[in-house]
């Protein structure tokens, strides 16, 4: 079985965390995300991954090399210019023999595969839709169904006033190989403006898969930082973490952590961490490899990426901080997405904070 992951944007809504990282390799829980998809897949019989690439491919490639240490085989299709959603599945034809699965590359969920291909191949569709449902749909495309869930009609983007129901595209499709002849080659075509619309014209069966699962979009800072939050509290179930282990503080290596120092779960430290005198470490939070928080330091639902210094007296709260930052003595941060290389001192100023949806200093 078969699936296409479309991972050739930039990140923007990410950034900066997304300036020298490509999205897809951002690290969840100090694992790159999309292990945590990879392993997904591969739990509802997907053996063969094809990863539509654009942006960064280099590093993505790099990360997880040819897919046989998860038990895949990878397939890396590069574009040179960016050919959409369809376009980017129209350019992996030669691959697609059979039902396949489409998924966004920023997607994180347990909705049930194989119970969504059952169903597909029961209703004999052409296509078939993953919906989830959410609080404000007008950021999303809505897709309106009739009584069947087979699928009438697709508004992207709607204002309140076009909103007739709360379940969108989850950016998880089965797609029939047959109507791949209706995507032009080579061609910047989408989904979601382009073949869906035309495949309603034409009366093909496009059928909902409704799913009260787990889902989010990281594609920004806050969904982001909430994921791996989530992870830790257990409200997902991710492989590279057990939160009953060790009263929910999890050590992936060895790491110093000093006897006055104050650690609540759930909590995820990488190797080769220090955690020096009285420093308060509260979970939610994740520390990756090389981390050294020092005298007094304070970390509470966070998520730090690897050789971050915190300075005695540090706080940071509700942040994200990228790899070879340092956050000085007695600077205290809330809100705040920092990213790579960067130092913060007392008197920094912040351009942005995660309750914006873009962010960064």
């Amino acid at each position: 079985m078969r699936a296409i992951i479309l991972v050739g944007g930039e990140g923007t809504r990410l950034r900066p965390l997304t300036y020298n990282v490509p999205k897809a390799v951002v690290p969840v829980l100090n694992e790159p995300f999309l292990k945590h998809v990879l392993y997904y897949l591969k739990e509802h019989g997907v053996d063969q991954v094809i990863l539509a690439l654009g942006h960064q491919a280099e590093q993505i490639q790099s990360c997880l090399g040819g897919g046989s240490e998860l038990g895949l085989k990878l397939i890396y299709l590069i574009e040179h210019s960016p050919l959409g959603t369809a376009g980017a599945v129209k350019n992996a034809e030669a691959f697609l023999d059979e039902p396949f699965f489409v998924f966004n590359g920023d997607i994180f969920t347990d909705i049930d595969l194989t119970a969504m291909m059952h169903q597909h191949r029961e209703r004999r569709a052409s296509v078939s839709i993953a919906l989830v449902s959410v609080e404000n749909p007008t950021i999303y495309g809505v897709v309106e169904t009739d009584a069947g869930g087979r699928v009438k009609r697709f508004v992207e983007k709607p204002s309140w006033r076009q909103v007739t129901t709360n379940m969108i595209n989850a950016g998880i499709y089965i797609v029939e190989p047959s109507v791949l002849k209706h995507i032009p080659p080579l061609t910047r075509f989408t989904f979601e403006h382009g073949l869906f619309p035309q495949l309603l014209e034409l009366g093909e069966p496009i059928f909902s898969y409704p799913s009260d699962a787990y889902w989010i979009d990281i594609g920004a800072p806050q969904k982001y930082l909430k994921l791996n939050c989530d992870l830790l509290l257990g409200k997902e179930h991710s492989i590279f973490y057990q939160p009953d282990v060790n009263n929910g503080v999890s050590f992936e290596g060895e790491s110093f952590v000093h006897s006055t120092a104050q650690t609540e779960g759930p909590l995820m430290i990488g190797e080769n961490c220090v955690i020096e005198r009285d420093v308060q470490l509260k979970g939610p939070a994740v520390l990756g490899m090389g981390c050294r928080l020092k005298q007094g330091a304070v970390v509470e639902r966070a998520v730090l990426w690897e050789d971050i210094e915190m300075g005695g007296s540090a706080v940071l709260k509700n942040c994200v901080i990228g790899s070879h930052s340092r956050i000085e003595e007695a600077v205290s941060l809330d809100d705040c997405v920092v990213g790579e290389n960067t130092i913060i001192s007392k008197g920094s100023k912040l351009a942005y904070g995660l309750k914006a949806w873009s962010c960064g200093l």
